[in-house]
């Protein structure tokens, strides 16, 4: 089997709800698709989800980037050689993320189909199923109480509140989010960099009614030390995401003892082959690892997942990316019921444009 050639094209997808997290606001998100294609039959689909606030790319650099050095290299390849190949393209795409993930993805895809076997199977096959949660972005309190009791009411079971601008109003409506939804719902907490040490500690003490279980990334990256004083200091697990995006992080942060858990993206860490060797040192210093997302289509969704249901020590996933965006083209790449994500059963991925 070779490849013979590859489609891209980039796809533009309103929010149904645009939504504000502590230094961005959005109400759109810009996915570039991929097709791998070969000379024997099935051909490999993957997605890029740029966020220049994380991975530094845009659409416009991921397709100058595919049509650049992926081009180049990946014609006359053997697909079904998933890492000669990712090694052939991972030095030029070292500083694009998002686009290395969708090559990875569109690979992975191919090697499952043409196994016969859904994606996560092959990866592993540890779970079929798992929770994910939901995020609130930030919104004044009554609001945010109506949306998580809306959410509630859908069948969701874990909440991901965004904060990180005002601390006393991050504690105001984590406390009022909690006597909403009752004691079963889960409830997480992401201030996405927006407070220095001695903040976080005194959210994670004032909020300690409200069972939080885990907050994430409350500190800066350009601080890490800040990210182990609170982690030391707490009571509370707390999660390394910005912070987190090559296996070399992940070597600081265990080794460090920066975190307990660790937040594994695959547009920001190039794709599951990355994932994979960070996930190995996440587990090998005990550390829990949730997979994340951003604003993604279901195709991107759909490879976090299947990843996610590879992996032993992966408990927790915040794989909701996918569930504002109009007009997905993926729409139905993943399945959920009552805030439980399942693959489709079929082979790869699981979908077909």
């Amino acid at each position: 089997m070779r490849i013979t050639g590859l489609e891209t094209w980039a796809h533009t997808m309103k929010l149904a709800e645009p939504y504000s997290i502590a230094n961005e606001s959005f109400d759109r998100a810009e996915n570039v698709f991929l097709r791998i294609l070969t000379d024997t039959g099935p051909a490999g689909l993957g997605c890029a989800a740029p966020d220049f606030g994380v991975t530094g790319e845009n659409a416009q650099t991921v397709l100058a980037a595919i049509d650049g050095a992926v081009r180049e290299h990946l014609p006359g390849m053997n697909p079904l050689r998933t890492l000669q190949v990712l090694d052939a393209i991972e030095a030029d795409l070292a500083d694009q993320p998002s686009a290395l993930a969708a090559v990875d993805m569109a690979l992975y895809d191919l090697l499952a189909r043409v196994a016969g076997l859904p994606l996560w199977v092959l990866l592993g096959g540890y779970r079929d199923h798992i929770v994910t949660s939901v995020t609130i972005g930030i919104l004044p309190a009554a609001e945010t109480v109506e949306r998580a009791r809306d959410l509630a009411a859908q069948g969701f079971r874990a909440l991901k509140l965004k904060g990180g601008r005002d601390v006393d109003d991050d504690i105001e409506r984590v406390l009022r989010v909690r006597e909403a939804v009752g004691a079963g719902m889960e409830l997480r907490f992401d201030a996405n960099q927006g407070y220095d040490s001695a903040t976080a500690l005194r959210f994670i003490d004032r909020t300690r009614a409200a069972r939080l279980e885990l907050v994430e990334q409350p500190t800066p990256v350009s601080r890490p030390d800040a990210l182990g004083r609170v982690s030391s200091g707490s009571h509370l697990a707390v999660m390394a995401d910005e912070g987190l995006q090559t296996l070399r992080d992940a070597f600081r942060i265990a080794a460090g003892e920066q975190a307990d858990m660790v937040n594994i993206k695959l547009m920001k860490v190039g794709g599951i082959a990355a994932a994979t060797r960070i996930n190995a040192v996440a587990r090998a210093a005990r550390l829990e690892a949730m997979v994340g997302c951003m604003d993604e289509s279901a195709l991107a969704i759909a490879g976090g997942l299947h990843f996610a249901l590879a992996h032993k020590n992966v408990m927790y996933a915040d794989l909701d990316g996918h569930f504002d965006l109009l007009d997905d083209p993926a729409a139905g790449a993943v399945l959920l019921e009552d805030g439980v994500l399942r693959p489709t059963g079929r082979a790869g991925l699981g979908f077909d444009f």
